[in-house]
């Protein structure tokens, strides 16, 4: 698996989506189930995923699937 498809497969287990779902407008505004407790667990499955330890302002800064994305390169994960 890539890490485009790892990074995806979290945000679909965790939001219960299909990855087609997953673009620039899938964020925390335009979606319903998106609180701060999906949030935590996304992050923590992604600092599982991918062996890495998110700073505290990028925990709360999670959130949309493009703010994601870019806070990843931050870590040297490239999707």
């Amino acid at each position: 698996m890539t890490n485009l498809e790892i990074f995806n497969s979290i945000f679909c287990e965790v939001f219960s989506v299909n990855s087609s779902d997953l673009n620039d407008d899938f964020n925390k505004e335009n979606n319903e189930d998106w609180d701060s407790v999906r949030q935590l667990n996304l992050t923590s499955l992604i600092e599982d995923k991918f062996d890495i330890m998110l700073d505290p302002e990028d925990i709360l800064d999670f959130t949309s699937y493009s703010k994601a994305r870019s806070i990843m390169k931050k870590y040297d994960i490239e999707l």
